[in-house]
């Protein structure tokens, strides 16, 4: 917008008025308390509503998925596994045994277990081991159900025998072990993420103002948790990661968006004695910038929907949710508790009218008239640093993460499996499946026997015209050579005509999700890209310099990724799922051109006034403190992703944090404006302002006023 004073008869101005009304802003208020009890009260059914089955996450379209829905006639779908394992190095002793039997006995009278299947306690070849496979029913549940069970199990236990070593894993071992890593996400987000933006608002703003950013932004979560969980409803997927990230976003986007009205408020209020008039002003001159980056979030997440994979196709419309509600937060239910709380809200240092910016003379507008010296050699020499760091991704392979390697520190299912692994067959607690028709069962037996690293097949199981085959691998269930079994595996059963024969189980399951994340990542990169892209051209109204700052972003993904490559290693991270770089390249784009969108919003606003040159300057020294408190405040909430005990989690939580620490110190106050400087006014082209003269920068020229005073 380049208007220079208010326009309170246009769309927007009449928008603004409505929070910032002397009456309206009490209806704002009151209509967000009637939809944090309408709609937010349903925010705590939306744990159990999560969907963290791996086989549910796949698209129908999978052979794991459609051999498990084959399968359903055989088995229970509500039944799994646990393995129960038992070691002595020195060797199993005969109390050692009764010791073992003494735990079925045990856990045979528990409502969970299905005592008529257990087996064991077997005794490894080497005797220095034990194992016990326990059927469990799980009912169907959720991590947090399945590690509930785990811990009402093992309560049921008789004391250890001294000396020996016990654990449980197998497929119900790992899903107790994410239950229980998973469950402490929520409160531990929560607080770190309302934390990390009273730490930044405190800095900013003062030990007042801090206050109602925060509650606008628990108003938005919990709305938005109630309206997801209204949204699974119409079979949106919604998984531990998808609740874990709509929390980061809330907090942390909603909280940028606060920042830069709050500060372009304060801006107003040294300008106007009516403080309805600057929240007015501030909020139509804002909204654009705002809203301009929203709509990049949201569009960013719904690219999600093009996705083969269920559990990321549900992240988008959970993500968009909340970032919707959030955004609505912060232009209605804020500017009417700022309103209504009054200019004391800023104390201890109010701005009073007439009063001079603090920003105007700050330190990036010292950074800024350093850069202008020799801009072009500024951005020639950040970009060289950042393919520097970008030189990490350099032999970076996100082909998957072992099972056993997904925890953060000790596990008791990964111990387990370590000592599986050493005394016994290792698929033994986590065998594949093959289903098909029953006419063609013996051609199917006869094939398995000429594929190598299969272990031990139980003989087929008929029924209705079907048949259904369980085996072992001879490989760790999780490990690429299993891998390669399912896909010889598949290849042997597939070649047999009319068999109809379908593998799956865990490692085919583990197999089809990694095929279908590749996919995902040809599919929805481009596809950001070019959605982003458009919508910087709505705003800017420009062909270059949306290009340029897509470039930009995409450059500081890469030395993000280069970056967290090396982080991970040092953190002792072992592998990457193949859905990082997709989801963290969304999230940076999403999220990190917001910075961009802030900056040039601003630069294109004073380039109408003072040329795009001198324009970069004040929009850098004007936005520099906000935008780099909004960056500190969202990289702070991804970090705080990092210190769960979730390998794959901690991943996203460092590469997000890093990307967005770079694009807000390094890409938008030091690349961009070194552009904007170099370039000048062409950067607008083709519209009309790249033929806007320019002014000269050695001018000593005070920040445009940019509104008549109106009171």
């Amino acid at each position: 917008m380049s208007l220079s004073t208010f326009d309170a008869t246009g769309t927007l101005g009449r928008l603004a008025r409505i929070p910032t009304g002397r009456r309206s802003k009490w209806v704002v208020l009151i209509a967000w308390i009637i939809a944090l009890v309408a709609i937010g009260g349903l925010a705590s059914e939306l744990k159990g509503a999560q969907t963290n089955d791996a086989v549910e996450w796949l698209p129908g379209s999978a052979e794991s998925t459609r051999a498990f829905e084959a399968s359903q006639k055989f088995l229970d779908a509500d039944e799994s596994s646990a393995v129960l394992v038992y070691e002595r190095p020195s060797g199993i002793t005969p109390a050692d045994v009764s010791a073992a039997e003494a735990d079925v006995a045990a856990l045979g009278k528990s409502k969970h277990v299905i005592a008529e299947k257990v087996v064991g306690p077997v005794r490894s070849k080497d005797g220095q081991a034990l194992q016990v496979l326990l059927p469990i029913h799980t009912a169907g549940g959720a991590w947090p159900d399945i590690a509930k069970i785990v811990d009402e199990l093992e309560e049921q236990l008789p004391p250890r025998t001294d000396g020996l070593a016990f654990h449980i894993t197998g497929p119900v071992g790992y899903e107790a072990g994410y239950g229980w890593a998973f469950g402490a996400i929520d409160g531990v987000l929560v607080l770190a993420a309302a934390a990390v933006v009273i730490v930044v608002l405190l800095i900013s703003y003062g030990p007042v103002l801090w206050l109602l950013p925060l509650t606008a932004a628990i108003f938005g979560l919990v709305v938005a948790q109630g309206a997801v969980y209204l949204a699974t409803k119409a079979d949106v997927t919604v998984t531990a990661m998808g609740a874990s990230a709509l929390m980061v976003l809330v907090f942390g986007a909603g909280t940028d968006y606060a920042l830069l009205l709050v500060a372009r408020y304060r801006e107003e209020l040294r300008r106007h004695e009516d403080r309805h008039e600057a929240m007015a002003i501030a909020l139509q001159r804002a909204a654009p910038a705002i809203t301009a980056s929203a709509a990049t979030v949201v569009v960013g997440m719904l690219a999600f929907l093009a996705a083969d994979m269920n559990s990321t196709k549900g992240l988008g419309p959970v993500c968009a949710i909340g970032v919707v509600v959030s955004f609505a937060v912060m232009i209605t239910l804020l500017p009417a508790l700022l309103v209504i709380a009054g200019r004391w809200v800023f104390w201890p240092r109010h701005p009073a009218v007439g009063s001079i910016e603090p920003s105007e003379n700050g330190i990036w507008k010292r950074i800024g008239n350093a850069v202008a010296t020799r801009p072009r050699t500024v951005w020639i020499g950040t970009v060289a640093v950042l393919l520097v760091a970008a030189a990490g991704v350099i032999g970076f392979r996100a082909d998957g993460i072992a099972t056993r390697d997904s925890f953060v520190g000790d596990a008791d299912a990964v111990a387990g499996e370590e000592i599986l692994g050493r005394h016994f067959d290792i698929g033994t607690g986590n065998p594949f499946f093959i289903v098909g028709s029953a006419d063609h069962v013996s051609a199917v037996q006869s094939a398995l026997t000429s594929v190598d690293r299969i272990g031990p097949v139980k003989s087929p199981v008929v029924k209705d015209g079907q048949f259904y085959i369980e085996g072992t691998l001879a490989d760790p269930p999780d490990s690429k050579a299993a891998e390669d079994t399912i896909d010889r595996t598949r290849a042997a059963v597939h070649a047999i005509d009319g068999a109809e024969a379908k593998v799956g189980g865990n490692t085919a399951i583990t197999l089809d999700t990694e095929r279908a994340q590749v996919r995902d990542n040809k599919v929805i990169v481009p596809l950001v890209l070019v959605m982003v892209m458009l919508i910087l051209m709505l705003l800017l109204r420009a062909v270059l310099a949306p290009v340029l700052l897509m470039a930009t972003v995409v450059l500081s993904f890469f030395a993000a990724l280069g970056l967290s490559r090396w982080l991970f290693e040092l953190f002792g991270f072992n592998g990457a799922d193949p859905s990082l770089p997709l989801l963290g390249f969304v999230f940076l784009v999403a999220l990190g051109v917001d910075y961009n969108i802030f900056l040039m919003s601003r630069v294109r606003e004073e380039a109408a006034h003072h040329g795009t040159r001198r324009g970069a300057l004040i929009a850098l020294a004007s936005t520099g403190n906000v935008i780099t408190s909004a960056g500190l405040v969202l990289a702070g909430t991804f970090a705080v992703l990092a210190t769960l005990s979730i390998v794959f989690m901690a991943e996203i939580g460092v590469l997000v944090a890093v990307g967005l620490l770079l694009d807000a110190l390094i890409v938008r106050s030091i690349l961009v404006t070194a552009l904007n400087l170099d370039i000048g006014p062409a950067i607008w082209w083709p519209s009309a302002l790249a033929q806007r003269p320019e002014t000269s920068l050695l001018a000593e020229e005070e920040p445009p006023r940019e509104f008549a005073r109106t009171d």
